[in-house]
């Protein structure tokens, strides 16, 4: 796959450095992507339909983020998405709106404060090898976050759940699929019959390792890693080190809000069958994260 020929532009500014945020879901994306909303010089967005659409078309078919294609096809969902336009928030999804204080139909920012461009929609870390070869010059911020915690998370998310459906998988989703965690089509029909618990801890476990594979293919100083913990309960520290990496102030606000989900809480959302079932199926990753033990 070629590297892009020439650099984006989108309203008369050009795209450089752009930033990524990359996680499971419910580890944290939205928090940083609410704080970058909120800093200096940053157009963020999260969920707009244009990159939805191919985020979730990599992930159900891996296949197609490998073709000579996939490159054009991601800068151009991209750049419809950072467009501002007149009423250009009326097309974002909620947390979006929400997150840029939006209550009417935008823009949220004006083109003459735009300095820097990002995104922090749901499951973009399926697609992160596109968007390194989209912008070479990118930068990744990934989440990590103790899987049960997520669990319990996704267990309360309608949206999450909805992928866990079975008339959710076409007959064009391939495998190995890091998406549902799901390694040979053989184990489809073991994945149908479990938990909903179950099927929300592969997805973390998939999350894990793509994760663990980033940190040892991007090149040094391209990624940063932060712990969700680390968000909540230090989050002047986790500002700070965000701050460095990216080389500009970041608002610490939008780390601090009712949507917030506290550190630990799957000890009192999960019942005893699911949390066991969460440590079983993802022993390997919450031992190596050091999460596991903690209770």
């Amino acid at each position: 796959m070629r590297l892009p020929p020439h650099i984006l532009v989108v309203n008369g500014i050009k795209v450089r450095r752009p930033v990524f945020l990359l996680g499971a879901p419910h580890s944290g994306a939205d928090l940083l992507a609410r704080a970058l909303k909120r800093s200096p010089g940053f157009h963020v967005t999260m969920g707009r339909s244009s990159v939805a659409h191919v985020v979730y078309a990599f992930a159900r078919r891996p296949s197609i983020s490998r073709t000579s294609g996939a490159v054009r096809v991601m800068r151009d969902a991209l750049a419809e998405s950072w467009q501002v336009l007149a009423r250009s928030c009326g097309q974002c999804a909620e947390p979006c709106r929400e997150a840029g204080g939006v209550t009417g139909n935008g823009p949220c920012v004006a083109t003459s404060e735009v300095t820097r461009f990002g995104d922090g929609s749901p499951d973009l870390l399926y697609s992160a090898p596109v968007l390194l070869q989209s912008f070479p010059d990118a930068r990744f911020v990934q989440l990590i976050r103790d899987g049960r915690d997520v669990t319990a998370d996704m267990l309360d998310d309608p949206a999450c759940l909805a992928w866990f459906k079975p008339v959710m998988l076409s007959e064009g989703t391939e495998f190995p699929n890091p998406f549902l965690g799901v390694n040979r089509d053989e184990h489809l029909d073991r994945w149908k019959g479990m938990p909903a618990a179950g099927k929300s801890a592969l997805r973390w476990r998939s999350a894990v390792r793509l994760s663990a594979t980033l940190r040892r293919d991007l090149p040094e100083g391209q990624l940063l890693t932060l712990r969700y913990e680390d968000l909540v309960q230090r989050p002047v520290e986790a500002v700070a080190a965000l701050g460095e990496f990216l080389e500009t102030r970041v608002s610490k606000i939008g780390l601090l809000g009712p949507r917030v989900s506290e550190v630990g809480s799957w000890r009192t959302r999960l019942r005893h069958g699911d949390a066991t079932l969460v440590e079983k199926v993802a022993k390997e990753e919450l031992t190596r994260l050091g999460y596991l033990g903690k209770r």
